[in-house]
C-alpha cells in the first residue's frame, strides 16, 4: 500500500470514479476502507481538521450522533471548495435540532407508512400516464426527462399541493424534503439501471429498491470526541462517504455485486437517525411500481448511446447520477 494511505499521514483520495463502473466508489475510498476507516484529509491553507469516513459502523455511528452538526456554515469541505454557505431556506440537510425537529414535523404527517400505502394506486395511475406518453412519443427517449423525473416530482407535489407546471413553487417545496432525497435518489436509480442492463429481466420479478439504493448516494462539527481510535477536536469536520460505507464488506456479504434478488436492509441510503429520509417509503412503493411496469411495457428497453457516452451528474452538492439518460426500445 502507498505511503498516502498511512494511517498517521493526512491522506489527499481521489474521488474520481472508474468510467467502466461509474456507480462504484471512487478506487481510493476503497482502499482507504480498507485501511483506514476514518482518516484525516489534507486540507489546505491551516483549515481546521477535516476527517473522511468511509466505514459502514462509523457511518451509521455518526448519523445517529447528536454532537455533530449538520449546518453547512460550521463545515470546511475542502471536496466542494472549501467553506460552505448556510442552508437555504427549508433545507432540513442543514438545520440542527430544535429548528431540524421543528420543521420535521410538520412534514412527518404526510409521509406515515400507512398514507404511503394509499398512495400506492396513485403512483400506479401516474406511471402508466408517463409511459403511455413515452410510448407515444416512440424511442429513442431520454428516460430521465419522460420517466425517471416525473414520476416521483408528481407525487411530492401531489403530496404538498403545489401545481406540477410551478416550478419555482415546486423546487422551494422540494427543498423541505432534501434530507429525504427521494425525487433524486429515484433519478439516480433509474440512471444505474443503465449500467446494469444485465439484471432489467430480474426487476421484473424483484423488489429492486434496497440494493439499487445501496450502490447511490453522496459532516458535521462536534466536540472533543474519540472516533474510531482517532482523536477529534470541537471544530473539526467529518465528511461521511455514503457510497464506500454502503460496500463495506464488513457489513454486507459481495457488496460490489449487484443482486435485486436479495436483501440489502440496513444501507444508508436514505440516511440513518433525526435526518433519515422522510420520503423513503414513497421512494420505495415508487420504485416498486415503477421499475416493473417500465420493463413489462418495454422489454426491449436498452442504452441508446454508448455507456461511456452518458453524461455524468458529478457536482458534489447533488446525488451522483446523470444529466440524461438516452434509451432505446423496439417498437411492438
Amino acid at each position: 500500500m502507498s505511503n498516502t494511505y498511512y494511517r498517521d499521514r493526512p491522506v489527499t483520495p481521489s474521488l474520481d470514479r472508474s468510467p467502466a463502473c461509474p456507480f462504484d466508489p471512487a478506487p481510493s475510498l476503497t482502499a482507504l476502507r480498507a485501511e483506514q476507516p476514518i482518516a484525516r484529509l489534507a486540507a489546505p491553507g491551516g483549515a481546521p481538521g477535516v476527517w473522511m469516513i468511509t466505514g459502514y459502523d462509523l457511518v451509521r455511528q455518526i448519523l445517529a450522533d447528536p454532537r455533530f452538526s449538520s449546518r453547512y456554515e460550521t463545515h470546511y469541505h475542502p471536496l466542494a471548495g472549501g467553506h460552505l454557505p448556510p442552508a437555504p431556506v427549508g433545507d432540513l440537510t442543514g438545520m440542527d435540532a430544535p429548528r431540524h425537529t421543528r420543521f420535521r414535523k410538520l412534514l412527518a404527517g404526510k409521509f406515515t407508512v400507512r398514507r404511503m400505502n394509499l398512495l400506492t394506486e396513485r403512483v400506479t395511475e401516474i406511471t402508466r400516464e408517463r409511459l403511455d406518453a413515452m410510448e407515444r412519443q416512440g424511442p429513442p427517449a431520454d428516460l430521465v426527462e419522460v420517466f425517471a423525473q416525473p414520476v416521483p416530482a408528481l407525487m411530492i407535489c401531489e403530496l404538498l399541493g403545489v401545481p406540477y407546471g410551478d416550478r419555482d413553487r415546486f423546487r422551494s417545496s422540494t427543498r423541505a424534503l432534501s434530507d429525504a432525497g427521494t425525487a433524486e435518489a429515484q433519478y439516480a436509480a433509474f440512471a444505474e439501471l443503465g449500467t446494469y442492463l444485465r439484471e432489467l429481466a430480474l426487476a421484473k420479478r424483484a423488489e429492486p429498491t434496497d440494493d439499487l439504493l445501496s450502490d447511490l448516494a453522496t459532516g458535521g462539527d462536534l466536540s472533543d470526541e474519540e472516533l474510531g481510535g482517532r482523536q477529534l477536536t470541537a471544530g473539526d469536520t467529518v465528511i461521511i462517504a455514503i457510497n464506500a460505507a454502503n460496500r463495506d464488506p464488513a457489513r454486507f456479504s459481495d457488496p460490489d455485486v449487484l443482486d435485486l434478488r436479495r436483501s440489502a436492509a440496513g444501507h444508508l441510503a436514505f440516511g440513518h437517525g433525526v435526518h433519515q429520509c422522510l420520503g423513503q417509503q414513497l421512494a420505495r412503493i415508487e420504485m416498486r411500481v415503477a421499475f416493473p411496469a417500465l420493463l413489462t411495457r418495454f422489454p426491449t428497453l436498452r442504452l441508446a448511446v454508448p455507456a461511456e457516452d452518458v453524461s455524468l451528474r458529478t457536482d458534489p452538492s447533488q446525488v451522483y447520477g446523470v444529466h440524461s439518460l438516452p434509451v432505446t426500445w423496439d417498437r411492438g
